[in-house]
């Protein structure tokens, strides 16, 4: 069996984060790691092939140079190999061209599955999953708090308010997992020096038949008109004490705002 896993690099989600000039992510503005909804798709791929024979995990990536981060640390949790679609021409793609170009990328791989998070923890779009199942013409089992692939069928659970619901997917087949999957691993120092040997293959867009003007920020659907920085946050209110009525000042003042 094969796997791929999709994995982003994104912007640290604890750094102050920013726009470039084009309305695109400045991702030289802050750190990049691997998307953490992302690890919990890697972690999963893993537990599929712990219980089973001959699973090949391949962690799957687009972006430029720096992306290739989230493909190691893939590698280091224990995926064995990586691909990274690397073309300056992808720059701005939305959700539409990206799913395009993963979408050629998944078909020249030939996986039996694909496991994806359940969301970008920058874009936070969650329709890849959704996207790419309709243009591979493969059946999808979203948002799944659990995997499980037995023979020919991958199932996922998903809990609901209420109730959960098992549902099953001939393969091949698209599934994307929450992060309440169950915990990723942390890469072991034996999984970290076997990274190094494993095999990265890096495609553009002529890799894939696709023309440069079909993507990219230039064909987006969607773009971002306008941002404006978060505004500083204001001082804290301070209530005093020293004469007793700072108890009931307290009090005034949460339910002047409708905080109680």
């Amino acid at each position: 069996m094969k796997i791929v896993t999709l994995v982003k690099h994104v912007p640290d989600a604890t750094g102050d984060r920013e726009f470039a000039e084009d309305g695109t992510v400045d991702r030289e503005s802050a750190d990049g790691l691997l998307s953490e909804l992302d690890e919990y798709a890697v972690e999963q791929a893993l537990r599929v092939a712990e219980s089973a024979d001959d699973v090949e995990i391949i962690a799957l990536t687009m972006g430029p140079d720096d992306a290739a981060d989230a493909i190691k640390k893939a590698l280091q949790m224990g995926a064995h190999a990586g691909v990274h679609i690397n073309d300056d021409d992808i720059h701005g793609s939305d959700a539409l061209a990206t799913s395009r170009i993963l979408a050629a990328a998944i078909s020249r791989i030939a996986p039996d599955l694909v496991v994806c998070g359940m969301s970008s923890t920058d874009g936070s779009m969650g329709v890849i999953p959704a996207m790419l199942a309709e243009r591979l013409g493969w059946p999808a089992a979203t948002f799944g708090v659990d995997l499980q692939v037995n023979g020919n069928v991958a199932s996922i659970r998903r809990d609901g308010d209420a109730a959960s619901q098992r549902i099953e997917a001939n393969l091949p087949a698209i599934v994307s997992v929450t992060d309440q999957s169950g915990e990723a691993r942390y890469p072991s120092m034996k999984g970290i020096m076997a990274a190094k040997k494993k095999k990265v293959d890096e495609w553009d867009l002529d890799d894939l038949d696709i023309d440069a003007d079909e993507v990219g920020l230039a064909a987006a659907a969607t773009k971002v008109a306008e941002t404006t920085p978060r505004p500083p946050k204001a001082a804290g209110r301070v209530v005093p004490d020293s004469d007793g009525s700072g108890a009931a000042e307290l009090v005034e003042f949460l339910s002047a705002g409708k905080y109680l």
